[in-house]
């Protein structure tokens, strides 16, 4: 319940940002000649937070079986590419492919006491997100915009089989497809443009393997369903 206040209030707090442009005086603008242009380049460098959306199994309901839920977030990095396609004055059609690497750790209780240790859950995604932005109009050097579209990830730290070595008794499955939303701003500085962008990406499917640990099917067994959700603060350079 905490965590979906602040990320409510980070939200709501960049489109008040948003609006707060539209009230600035006028001042001389910087040259955007990257703007004019049909296709332009730029990379990008982000930060993100991984949860999930975790179903208990009905089990939980009906017996004394374990309870899962997410422990405190950890924040990873994402690196990407920027590659913008300019249709229209006031839209761009942008893919980004590139990197992110993030954990995230399940906790499991019993009657209200913490059963044994969290499930760390790392991944390190391969990510090709294609999405659609939506420009405002530009007053002085900050423009408004908002951004949705989908992500294909691939997480190659999904493993195949569990590892006896590591007591980690969750396995998450490596594809998923995601769909992405958020506003951001444009700034526009002397000899390149600075963009600062915040996205909730939600997971379309169940990603957890449902087949149990050898030895601790009680993990699996008390979920029903996980879909992962990440948050992603970027900069973009362009």
């Amino acid at each position: 319940m905490q965590r979906g206040i602040i990320k409510s209030m980070t939200f709501l707090a960049l489109l008040s940002a948003c609006g707060t442009s539209f009230a600035q005086k006028e001042k001389p603008k910087n040259v955007s000649w990257y703007d004019d242009k049909t296709l332009h380049f730029g990379f990008c460098i982000g930060f993100n937070v991984m949860d999930f959306n975790i179903t208990p199994s009905q089990q939980y309901l009906q017996s004394d079986s374990l309870y899962p839920e997410v422990a405190l977030l950890n924040p990873g990095i994402n690196i990407q590419i920027v590659t913008d396609f300019r249709p229209a004055e006031h839209f761009d059609i942008r893919f980004l492919p590139g990197v992110a690497f993030g954990q995230r750790n399940v906790r499991f209780y019993k009657n209200r006491v913490l059963e044994n240790e969290q499930q760390r859950l790392e991944s390190s995604f391969l990510e090709f997100p294609l999405l659609l932005k939506y420009k405002g109009e530009r007053l002085n050097n900050v423009r408004p915009y908002i951004i949705g579209g989908i992500n294909y990830r691939y997480d190659l730290a999904g493993k195949k089989e569990y590892d006896d070595e590591k007591p980690v008794y969750l396995r998450i499955r490596r594809s998923d497809l995601y769909y992405e939303i958020g506003p951001g701003l444009d700034f526009y500085l002397p000899y390149f443009k600075l963009s600062v962008e915040l996205k909730m990406s939600t997971g379309m499917r169940d990603v957890l393997v449902h087949e149990p640990a050898p030895g601790y099917p009680q993990y699996a067994r008390a979920i029903e369903r996980m879909k992962s959700q990440i948050w992603v603060l970027s900069f973009h350079f362009e």
